[in-house]
């Protein structure tokens, strides 16, 4: 199952840009600047979140229009099946609600997942390993929604619930203990939820990365390091039993908002964060990989992979377009040029993108 028959209309830089006779691996090649990563940020948008970027909306849709933008594209099969239609965007009147529809009719981004599993890689993420906790959360809830859609319905009921307790904490009048209680009771069940998709998360990732060998790609040990109890009711618990605490802090000290991803270089036992740009870059590689795998599994998968062969060794770029064959996920590559992608310039196609405009090269 792959993509096809791709519309982009007032997308950034993207007036009306079509892609028509996609393939198992398809290229996009031009100038920094020209449109590229424009091209996988909508496709990004196929999945439930804020896509590759994490823009707002209204940042998404071209300068030179109205506000509005969309996105649509046709998830095809290869049976017998009938293709799936897959459109999202905005309208001009409402340009930050996002609209989301299938096969016509209108639906949720959460539904999109359960259509299509999309992962990414971009330049962006190189510092993860080095970067905050926060940032390391984004990246495991983003995973986690790409195996399991309701993830993302956990994660954004917690954050609203955590929102509404850290008010009440930080007012001038004590909380009322019942609507304080209420509102805790809510941040436990999607908290536990939420910690539960994390850990299975980085449980399924470990035994993929487990069957493949050091090299050339590092290898990431991975664990999961909880910001509080795991379970519905001990983290209800904990939480009444630090209220006048997180009064005082004006804020709440535990539960999954605290969570953290810890990655060990495998073979060197050394912290991913203290590891060579390059080794953090082959081990960011080997987890997209291992997900990609995951992801594919039960539904289509796409993979956007942003400038990422152009920064690798001709032994990791070989091994990485092996890798990327004998996955089931349809692959979107960018580059400024084609010389990095010769070994699979034969079963490639290759758009040329200049301007937020494509031309048809293979």
């Amino acid at each position: 199952m792959a993509l096809d028959r791709i519309t982009l209309s007032n997308v950034r830089n993207h007036a009306e840009t079509r892609l028509d006779g996609t393939a198992r691996l398809n290229l996009l090649v031009g100038e920094n600047g020209a449109g590229k990563t424009n091209v996988l940020e909508a496709l990004s948008l196929l999945a439930p979140g804020r896509g590759l970027r994490r823009a707002a909306l209204q940042d998404i849709a071209a300068a030179t229009g109205d506000g509005s933008f969309a996105l649509s594209a046709t998830l095809t099969t290869g049976d017998a099946g009938e293709p799936v239609m897959l459109g999202t965007g905005t309208q001009s009147d409402r340009p930050g609600r996002r609209l989301v529809q299938v096969n016509g009719a209108d639906s949720s981004a959460i539904a999109l997942g359960e259509w299509l599993a999309v992962g990414w890689l971009t330049p962006a993420m190189d510092g993860l390993f080095a970067d905050s906790a926060s940032a390391r959360r984004r990246y495991m809830d983003r995973l986690a929604v790409a195996l399991d859609p309701a993830h993302a319905r956990h994660a954004s009921r917690y954050e609203a619930a955590l929102r509404e307790r850290n008010r009440l904490l930080s007012g001038e009048q004590e909380p009322d203990p019942t609507w304080l209680g209420s509102i805790e009771t809510q941040l436990a069940e999607h908290g536990a939820a939420l910690a539960a998709g994390r850990a299975a998360l980085v449980e399924r990732l470990t035994l993929e990365l487990d069957t493949l060998p050091d090299q050339p790609f590092a290898r990431p040990l991975l664990t999961y390091s909880a910001g509080g109890p795991l379970a519905r009711e001990e983290l209800i618990e904990e939480l009444a039993r630090h209220r006048s605490r997180d009064r005082a802090a004006q804020r709440t000290l535990t539960g999954p908002h605290r969570d953290d991803l810890e990655v060990v270089m495998a073979g060197k036992q050394a912290l991913a964060a203290t590891c060579s740009t390059g080794e953090q870059k082959a081990m960011l590689i080997a987890l997209t990989l291992a997900h990609a795998g995951l992801a594919s599994k039960g539904r289509p998968g796409v993979l956007l992979l942003d400038e990422v062969a152009a920064h690798l060794d001709p032994v990791r770029r070989e091994a990485l377009f092996d890798r990327l064959r004998e996955g089931a996920a349809q692959v979107w590559l960018t580059g400024t040029e084609r010389t990095p992608f010769e070994a699979i310039l034969g079963e490639a196609a290759t758009w040329r993108v200049s301007r937020g405009a494509v031309e048809r090269l293979t």
